[in-house]
Formats: C-alpha cells, structure tokens, sequence
C-alpha cells in the first residue's frame, strides 16, 4: 500500500494507550492549563474546546502567541530541556486536555513509529508557523496581518473544511494577536464585511477570499484609503 493511500493515523488511538504518566481534565473558560513560570514538565494535547498561548512582559503587556483547538499539541520545549514555562496556556472555551508526562511522551514516541511521524510534523509545522509569524511581524501592514490571523483561526491551510472562529475572540483579543489597536482591528473587520470577505452570523466566518489579501498587494491599496495605518 502506497504512503498516499494509508488510512489516516489517528494520534488520540496512541495516546489512549498510554497508561502511567497521562491524565485528562476538563479546564472552564479562562482556567489555566498551566502558567509562565511554572516547572515544564508535560507536554498537553487538545481533546476539545480552544486553548490560549499568551506571554506577560514585566512591564505587565499581554501578548498572546498562538490560539490552538482539537488536535493540538502544546508545552512541547519541555522535551528539549526547557525547565519553565515561557507562557501561559488557558481555556478560552470549556476544554478537555490531556497531560502527557515527559517519561510518557517519550515511551510514546519510541514504541509507536506512526506517532513519532505525527508529532514530529506538529513540531515542523510549529517551526514554520513561528517563522512565518516573525516575517508578518516584520514586513507585513496590520491589515495583512490580520486577515492572516483569521485565516489561521479558521483553519484554512489544514485537512478538514474551514469553521468559523468562535464567537469569544473579541476584538481586543485579534489586537493583540496581530500587534495593533483596537479600533483598526474594528477599521480592518468592518471593510473586510463589507468587501465580502468575511461575515458575521454567530461568530465570524471567513470566506477564502480573504486570501487574496495576504497573497496579493489588495491590503496595500485598502490601506491607503487611510494614510494613518501603522506598519
């Protein structure tokens, strides 16, 4: 049987077996999974709901740094020698996780090949979603980037058919996730509507031309209706 024809490996089928060293829990919105600062000694897997990655400056600025949903893992740099936690991982919904033990993700990873192959494409993925959110950062208007952080919120680019962002990301919250106020997030979400790239019915839903704001010079000429957007 060819690579391309295997049936879909299913990591929760692996982490089902693992016995000593793995535990689920239920977290209600805004509990933490765990805190910046705390001993990084597991590695986490979202069963359900929406998980929020944030860091705190010692000047008390919030950044967050990533917002992941079922079938993600999260809290891996323990694995490679990380003591504390750099950030902050909380529920933003009701959410089940399951904690992994480090002696347990280990044992996992050695004892099934398929499970290796999945989480090392996890960690792939994340070196090339960092990546890219640093060249955004650097390069790209507000405006682009924002409609990158919709997209990835609605799971474009993965397996499986966008959804539409949960209605608890507010406005405050994509701010900070792309690095801009308020209201030219509202500025962007309202000019984003009203040139058919996403709706509001329940939550937001992303429609995939709102690709064509990251991908072609579109954002750059929205924004210059508005000489006031920042880098």
């Amino acid at each position: 049987m060819s690579h391309n024809n295997r049936r879909p490996f299913d990591p929760e089928a692996a982490l089902a077996k693992v016995g000593e060293g793995r535990s689920s829990r239920t977290y209600a919105k805004g509990q933490a999974v765990f805190a910046q600062g705390n001993a990084a000694d597991a590695v986490y897997y979202v069963q359900s709901g929406k998980v929020k990655i944030s860091v705190v400056s010692q000047q008390g600025k919030e950044a967050i740094v990533g917002i992941l949903g079922p079938g993600d893992f999260f809290g891996e740099a323990c694995l490679g020698g990380q003591r504390r936690r750099l950030a902050t991982a909380s529920a933003m919904t009701e959410s089940t996780v399951v904690r992994l033990e480090k002696t347990a993700i280990f044992r996992l990873l050695h004892n099934e090949p398929e499970f290796s192959e999945v989480f090392i494409n996890h960690l792939l993925q994340r070196a090339i979603r960092v990546e890219a959110d640093l060249v955004d950062q650097l390069f790209n208007s507000s405006e682009k980037r924002l409609a990158r952080t919709l997209l990835l919120l609605a799971n474009f680019g993965k397996e499986g058919r966008p959804e539409k962002i949960i209605n608890q990301i507010s406005q405050e919250t994509l701010a900070e996730m792309v690095g801009t106020t308020r209201s030219r997030v509202s500025f962007f979400m309202n000019k984003f509507r009203r040139l058919g790239f996403i709706d509001y019915n329940g939550g937001i839903e992303v429609h995939s031309s709102l690709l064509s704001v990251v991908l072609n010079d579109q954002a750059h000429e929205i924004s210059n209706e508005e000489r006031g957007d920042e880098s």
